[in-house]
């Protein structure tokens, strides 16, 4: 058991949390959630023991152990891909140390071979002798094969440095895991992956993420970090928002009577338990929730955007076409070939592909912002595009401030009209007046949120629409996304929006497409589907 007793946090007058008092307890995994700056990974440091509170302890049962996914992708860097996992269990790592210290000395004691003796036993005790075999075991489930554990991590890219260093913090069966953004940089697969060992996992998580599907698919709990507290809930994220909005509901609502208000209770946590009983994670892990209650939570004080995108006109039949599109690295290898297909109205189509590049360059190809594919590309007359960039930089190099950086792309130029469309992002007084060029990344999308909700268009193409957004932004674009009426052409990784939104997955590889009407669940989970991959990618 992890034990917070206490705690207290502030920077200057500024109080983050103040008298936290929580029990973690082995079979649970816990999602750590709130407004930017509220505190989570900050949390976190605190539980590891990085940083210090001003008040209270932390404790965790004696012999027990924690882990924490490492955040710097370099610190390992010198080290081999296996050593690295290794280090992961500091004591057994240690001992193995010492242990080729003894061994290699030439003037070998009595007093050694005592040391030699104990540090064997310790060594056992662990399950050392199967610990190289263990570390290269997760690191081939992670996608790592044996040809790559001896590479140094610096010779690897970031997707397989995350999961060394993911492998790393799983490493030994530590009794307490520390994860802060662990899906950052990871395909869904290895996501996929990720899911289902926590969600076996027998010891205590605790876990920070933008990412909505795993923190449904992995959380028996959630600690909500709001009105400088931290309280503990039991349920997933998706039980816990919209429980927090029923709340939000009921509380507004001051002539609903009492009775009413119980019976809509019940009948939310009835609802909720029949999705639960449903998922594939409930009969995947043997911790289930322990009880469904809302009566103790309160209404979130995070400010969600309102994002709602309008057809300034309905599409026509003719959508778009594709015929033969290839683009050529100056390598003369193809980030993609033999691409053709045809968008129909009413589509809805995710995009993937193990490699995110091919997919960028896609998009920008597909909305004129790289000419170097070759290949037709033919879009219908009635089609007027909204593109939500992955890279968005070139927008904000004009030092201009907010409501004159989104007028440059309106017809309209009142100043009340504009600042309409900014204050749905939630830039509003002071804040529209502040440059582009110093925007944060947030920021950023935010804005290009508000240039295509002003542009009304009835294609909407989103590269990689959640990046850099905090999880209030996330719920409202995808609920924006779900109730808009015209085509929508994206890639994401947030599983939750692909599941939600697309209604056709077109997978690009390096021979060509898999083209499937269906939900990306169903795309993702079916066998025949992944042995047609395999051989596109092979």
């Amino acid at each position: 058991m992890l034990t917070v007793a206490n705690v207290s946090l502030r920077f200057g007058k500024r109080v983050l949390f103040e008298d936290v008092n929580l029990k973690f307890t082995r079979g649970n995994c816990y999602g750590i959630i709130g407004a930017n700056g509220a505190g989570k990974s900050t949390f976190l440091k605190i539980l590891s023991g990085e940083m210090e509170p001003n008040s209270g302890s932390v404790d965790m049962d004696p012999g027990k152990r924690m882990a924490v996914l490492n955040q710097n992708h370099f610190a390992f860097d010198e080290f081999p891909v296996l050593q690295t996992v290794l280090r992961g269990h500091s004591l057994l790592w240690s001992i193995m140390q010492e242990k080729e210290i003894l061994y290699a000395k030439e003037d070998f004691t009595e007093d050694d071979g005592m040391r030699a003796s104990e540090l064997e036993a310790d060594f056992a005790e662990m399950d050392g002798w199967n610990a190289e075999s263990d570390a290269a075991s997760l690191l081939s489930s992670l996608g790592l094969e044996e040809d790559q554990h001896q590479k140094l991590l610096k010779e690897l890219n970031g997707n397989q440095k995350v999961r060394v260093l993911i492998a790393q913090a799983l490493f030994g069966n530590p009794d307490v895991l520390l994860m802060d953004e662990p899906t950052n940089d990871l395909d869904v697969e290895t996501i996929r992956w990720l899911e289902d060992f926590l969600a076996q996992f027998e010891n205590t998580v605790l876990v920070v993420s933008h990412d909505r599907h795993f923190l449904d698919n992995v959380c028996t709990h959630v600690c909500d970090i709001d009105y400088s507290k931290i309280n503990i809930y039991s349920g997933n994220y998706t039980f816990w928002y919209e429980s927090s909005q029923l709340a939000l509901r009921q509380r507004s609502d001051q002539n609903k009577k009492a009775e009413d208000k119980k019976k809509e209770l019940q009948d939310f946590i009835a609802r909720f338990s029949a999705n639960v009983a449903k998922s594939r994670q409930a009969t995947a892990r043997k911790k289930m929730l322990d009880k469904l209650d809302i009566e103790e939570i309160q209404p979130s004080t995070r400010k969600y955007p309102g994002i709602f995108f309008r057809q300034s006109r309905e599409v026509g039949d003719q959508v778009l076409t594709v015929e033969n599109l290839a683009y050529k690295n100056s390598d003369g290898t193809y980030l993609y070939k033999d691409i053709n297909f045809t968008v129909n109205k009413g589509d809805k189509i995710a995009f993937v592909s193990r490699n995110t590049l091919a997919l960028n360059t896609l998009f920008k190809t597909l909305c004129g912002e790289e000419n170097n594919s070759q290949g037709e590309i033919n879009w219908g007359v009635t089609v007027t595009k909204g593109f939500l960039p992955n890279e968005n930089a070139h927008y904000f190099t004009e030092k201009i401030n907010l409501v004159d950086w989104l007028r440059q792309y309106s017809a309209e130029k009142d100043e009340t009209y504009i600042r309409g469309f900014l204050g749905r992002m939630l830039f509003s007084g002071e804040e529209t007046q502040k440059m582009c060029t110093v925007l944060s990344g947030g920021e950023k999308v935010r804005c290009m949120l508000s240039k295509m909700m002003l542009e009304s268009p009835n294609v909407g193409i989103f590269d990689e629409p959640t990046n850099h957004l905090d999880l209030e932004s996330i719920q409202a674009l995808n609920n924006g996304m779900k109730e808009f009426a015209g085509i929508i052409l994206f890639h994401s990784h947030d599983q939750e929006v692909m599941n939600s939104i697309a209604n056709r997955i077109i997978e690009i590889t390096p021979k060509g497409i898999v083209d499937k009407h269906m939900k990306y669940e169903e795309y993702a989970d079916s066998a025949d589907i992944q042995e047609r991959r395999k051989e596109l990618y092979a």
